[in-house]
This record gives structure tokens, sequence and C-alpha cells, in this order.
């Protein structure tokens, strides 16, 4: 079984109203996440087209833990609606509104509009690394061997 996280969230006034970041499913990794856009005020991305969207909320990440920012696969799937920087990584430290990042490489102009599920939200834990200088490293089957040399 999964581990159960206690995850605080402010919701912002243009936040009012709007569902939740909820779980579509019982066993759904990531959180579905809504677009805060004010009703008489959708968003169209054209092709090519990066938006920041809002959500409406804050997020309050226990230390040790980060959010994720992933794309919903529906989206990319029938829109080519995708998030730009994904993962998105949203700091435990940080408490400023959620935004969503999106970018569309599909070939038609996408509208958002209020409460549309735009992205979903993991909280994984976060391994802090202690850097240390090193005269040289240890070898490996692969080397410096870096992008496709694996086939």
């Amino acid at each position: 079984m999964a581990a159960h996280l206690r995850l605080l969230l402010h919701r912002l006034p243009h936040g009012e109203g709007l569902p939740l970041p909820a779980y579509q499913s019982g066993a759904a990794a990531g959180l579905d996440m809504a677009a805060a856009l004010a009703d008489d005020a959708p968003l169209q991305i054209a092709p090519g087209e990066r938006a920041l969207v809002p959500t409406g909320f804050a997020l309050e990440i226990p230390a040790g833990f980060d959010g994720q920012v992933r794309p919903r696969s529906g989206l990319a799937l029938k829109h080519g609606l995708t998030v730009l920087n994904a993962p998105g990584t949203i700091d435990a430290d940080y408490r400023g509104e959620v935004m969503v990042l999106l970018i569309n490489l599909g070939s038609e102009p996408h509208e958002i509009r209020r409460g549309d599920r735009i992205a979903q939200l993991v909280i994984q834990p976060v391994a802090r690394a202690s850097v240390e200088l090193a005269v040289e490293l240890a070898a490996s089957a692969r080397g410096a061997g870096g992008f496709g040399s694996t086939g």
C-alpha cells in the first residue's frame, strides 16, 4: 500500500468553486489539477505556443518531498498539449501559486476553460546529495558514452 501523506492546500480567491486536486482512480499516482481562469476568459493556445496557467491554490509540501507537475496523457494524445518543463518541480519551501506551463505541440489551437483538468501533481520523496570533489571516478561498463551511446 502507498504511503499516505498530509498535503496542505491554500485556496486563492480566483480558485474558489473549483474542485481540489484529486486522484481520478484508486491507484492513481497523480492528482488532477484544474485551470483557475476567469469564466469569461478562456485561454487559446496556438500550435507551438506556450502559456502559464494558474491553478488557484498554493501548497505546503512536507519537508523531504517535492511536487512534480506532469502532463495529462489524454491531453497529450488527443491535442498535443503537454507540460513544457515536465516534470515541473514544486519545492517543499515554495508557498506561491502552483502554475502549469503548457505548450501546444499539436497542429490545431486548443482552448482551456475554467475548471478544465490541465495537468497532474505527483508528490515524491526527495533525496538530498552531498557533493564531493573527486580526482577521478570509478570505471563503469558505459564509461563516458553519452546521448544514444547505449543504442
